[in-house]
């Protein structure tokens, strides 16, 4: 999901992390349908914090919305909030805004989007992003189309208004085939939720079951456990379910692809809770660990995550190499939102006012720090300062993932190029730049070992998208190369 026009905005306090734009989740033949889809946005609230929104149905009350900036607890807890929500069908969006100030107008980007049509109602929520939205915008405005909001997702609505198709269903396939980039979309109508993936499956969406009569859509397989339902299998890439009065009907909307799942999902977005392809999270990220520690083996005392992303890797290190395991870094999980726009002087403080260093067990030690990713670079730099500071004797750098050298254009947040550590300097330029003893990134075979693919990454057919480490684009951002963006040049 993207803005138009971009203006960053980033959280001083996790600047140097990269952001999952969304989260959806949908609901069908359930009492209260909008309480279950409150609660399972709140489980995906780790995609987006900035807003959230719930659209949902009843016979006698119609189409109801609420769109609320912040957190899903803190809006869609209420019972002033979710009594106007009511009906046995509904569906809701967790959003991380990329882009502006929070304010009236704003408010309109706020997914779900309704549109009504001559043959219904329908409401969509859109996890991912169109990389040819922009030509797309400039046409259906061209063509006598009014935009409400800056997001990309609103392309769909208006391509849906254009489709001759006699039913929704057909309509939202005709606007699906017209985007390019990456999707999974949740939409509903008057009597119908409906779950699509784009052809390459870059963004996740799973099916499960609420008792007897119900049905679930959701982001990830953790959402579902919130509300107690079974968890029935992922939608497939390319497939569109559409589930009315208790049955699910599957069909392929799209010329078939070889998936391309999105592998960032398995190193840092996805809950480790949740389920990617049959495989725990937690367990693919603890064996990153392992073949971290295989690769990159360092004489040392500690092996210390950076929390809470870093943990399962630690952990797979330490066992691996057999050093002990440490909380060397404590997060202070109460920080909350109040230093979004702090003063200047909690601003310095930087990222001590996110994580404190254990004295006791860092000090005299040769620690090794495991974390997720190396964006900026800025946020290591940070907290090795502070490791030193609290005695370490050396510190040495283990990334669970290979380094970040291209932007995403699926749906992820990232600097430009020229901003990432990556792009610009060798590993050990990053190494001395950020001031450790030592800096090694797991490599893309091993993150695909450990990710299930025991014989590393095809070079030919990669089962993933990995384009933020490798530049290999499986669909062309058909808007940023109009902008001059310059892809990577075939190997």
């Amino acid at each position: 999901m993207r803005r138009f026009p971009s203006h960053p905005f980033q959280p001083f306090e996790d600047g140097d992390k990269l952001k999952e734009e969304c989260g959806i989740f949908g609901a069908i033949g359930v009492n209260d349908a909008s309480t279950f889809v409150a609660l399972g946005l709140h489980a995906l609230q780790h995609r987006g914090q900035e807003a959230g929104g719930i659209v949902s149905y009843d016979p006698k009350d119609g189409f109801n919305s609420a769109r609320r900036f912040g957190y899903v607890r803190d809006n869609f807890t209420r019972a002033d909030v979710m009594e106007t929500l009511p009906g046995s069908l509904a569906i809701g969006h967790v959003r991380y805004s990329t882009a502006g100030s929070k304010g009236a107008t704003a408010i309109r980007d706020v997914q779900p989007f309704f549109g009504e049509f001559s043959v219904g109602g329908c409401a969509i929520a859109h996890n991912g992003n169109l990389t040819n939205a922009a030509a797309l915008r400039k046409q259906l405005i061209e063509r006598g189309a009014i935009f409400q909001s800056s997001s990309d997702s609103e392309c769909i609505i208006h391509l849906m208004a254009r489709s001759m198709q006699k039913t929704l269903s057909e309509r939202i396939k005709d606007a699906l085939r017209a985007v390019e980039g990456a999707f999974s979309v949740i939409a509903m109508t008057r009597t119908k939720l409906i779950g699509v993936r784009d052809a390459l499956g870059v963004r996740p969406l799973v099916l499960g079951r609420v008792g007897e009569t119900g049905w679930a859509l959701a982001s990830e397989t953790c959402a579902l456990d919130i509300i107690g339902a079974e968890f029935i299998r992922e939608i497939e890439p390319g497939e569109m379910v559409t589930i009315e009065n208790g049955i699910v009907a599957s069909s392929r909307p799209f010329q078939p692809a070889k998936s391309r799942f999105c592998i960032f999902e398995q190193v840092y977005f996805s809950r480790p809770d949740s389920i990617i392809g049959g495989r725990s999270v937690y367990e693919t990220r603890r064996q990153i660990g392992v073949e971290l520690a295989r690769e990159a083996p360092v004489e040392a005392d500690l092996v210390c995550p950076v929390p809470d992303s870093g943990t399962p890797a630690a952990i797979g290190y330490a066992a691996e190499s057999g050093i002990p395991f440490g909380l060397g870094i404590t997060r202070n999980q109460y920080m909350g939102r109040t230093f979004i726009e702090p003063t200047e002087q909690i601003r310095n403080m930087g990222v001590r006012l996110k994580l404190n260093v254990n004295r006791a067990l860092i000090r005299g030690k040769r620690v090794i720090l495991v974390d997720d990713s190396v964006v900026r670079g800025t946020t290591s730099r940070k907290i090795k300062d502070m490791i030193l500071d609290a005695g370490a004797a050396e510190v040495h750098f283990r990334i669970a993932s290979p380094p970040t050298a291209w932007p995403c254009f699926y749906g992820v947040d990232t600097p430009e190029r020229s901003k990432l550590l990556a792009a610009t300097m060798s590993e050990d330029e990053m190494r001395d730049w950020i001031g450790v003893n030592s800096l090694k990134f797991v490599s893309l075979d091993g993150l695909y070992r450990a990710a299930g693919e025991a014989a590393g990454r095809d070079p030919k057919a990669p089962r993933f998208c990995d384009a933020c480490f490798s530049g290999d684009y499986p669909v062309a951002p058909t808007d940023k190369l109009e902008e001059g963006f310059q892809m990577k040049a075939a190997q």
